[in-house]
């Protein structure tokens, strides 16, 4: 895709709003690190408070996903995770606007051997992460080592959508936007020898899906990873991110090229990738992205398994 750049319409009037909202983010965003993360819990705890359908869609997930647990537990997960989610406004904002070397002393960085190696190697890689709340800062953060390609689905605001990639393709200035659904462009950059960003943990319907369990519940899970792998002729790479808890910053870390992927069967794969996402989510539960309806497409005659579906 092309370089974002400014266009006169966007100073428009009916982008006012925005570009007000965006500078005064930029502004709270100049504040302390430790300052934006209170910053952030206040944020998150009004959102828990006034966002009912999100929250019921979590507490639902938590329900569904961790049964073993009390309901005083689930609770306390999921006000923390709207916590995690306020913060994520402010990471976001810290990601895009932060000067290079202030951002990069939040990283706390294992298993960049693994990227490094591979691409001396001139071997693709599917980068996969899942959706947590510091999905944002964790991209900006590895950027400061690895270019990493993204797939790119483009905002409906333009205006919104010029901030964020430039925000985004700072980190990575030899880096490429892809389209979602531009599989041959994908598989071309995997054949090149290049790092692709890819998430697969999320219900995008049964069309290019299986049904596995994922935390023990039935859950319709994209084939696309192993076909990418497979047609790109690409090692699939785990990467995790988590905020630490002592304010020092984020753990990320690269893990090893996964072994004997793509497997036997599409099936067998799905359900490897939804054990892998449950391990890096119950690492820290708490800044998964829950409000999402991970359970929404139902084998055919099952119900719902949401309130208000």
């Amino acid at each position: 895709m092309d370089t974002p750049r400014f266009r006169r319409s966007f100073l428009h009037p009916r982008y006012w709003l925005l570009w007000s909202g965006l500078g005064l983010l930029w502004l709270v965003s100049r504040l302390p690190y430790s300052v934006l993360l209170i910053l952030g819990r206040g944020l998150g705890g009004l959102i828990y408070r006034f966002a009912g359908s999100r929250r019921e869609i979590a507490r639902r997930n938590l329900e569904l996903c961790f049964p073993e647990w009390s309901q005083t537990q689930r609770e306390q997960v999921l006000r923390e995770n709207f916590s995690s989610g306020g913060i994520a406004l402010f990471e976001m904002a810290i990601s895009w606007w932060w000067p290079t070397a202030r951002l990069r002393r939040l990283a706390h960085l294992e298993g960049l051997e693994h990227l490094q190696r591979l691409q001396a190697e001139g071997t693709g890689v599917i980068l996969m992460s899942f959706h947590f709340t510091t999905l944002e800062i964790g991209g900006a953060l590895l950027g400061q080592w690895h270019t990493i390609d993204g797939m790119y689905r483009e905002h409906k605001n333009p205006v919104f959508d010029y901030v964020q990639r430039r925000g985004r393709e700072r980190h990575n200035r030899d880096a490429t936007a892809i389209e979602r659904e531009d599989v041959r462009a994908m598989l071309k950059v995997l054949r090149a020898g290049r790092g692709i960003w890819y998430a697969p943990d999320q219900d995008y319907g049964r069309k290019q899906s299986l049904f596995v369990p994922f935390f023990g519940v039935t859950a319709a899970t994209v084939t696309a990873t192993s076909k990418f792998a497979r047609l790109g002729k690409a090692r699939v790479v785990l990467f995790t991110q988590q905020r630490l808890a002592d304010g020092s910053g984020y753990r990320l870390v690269v893990h090893p090229p996964l072994e004997d992927f793509p497997g036997e069967s599409e099936e067998a794969d799905c359900l490897r990738i939804n054990q892998w996402a449950e391990a890096a989510i119950r690492q820290c539960p708490e800044q998964y992205l829950w409000a999402h309806r991970r359970f929404k497409t139902r084998p055919e005659g099952e119900p719902s398994l949401y309130r208000r579906d």
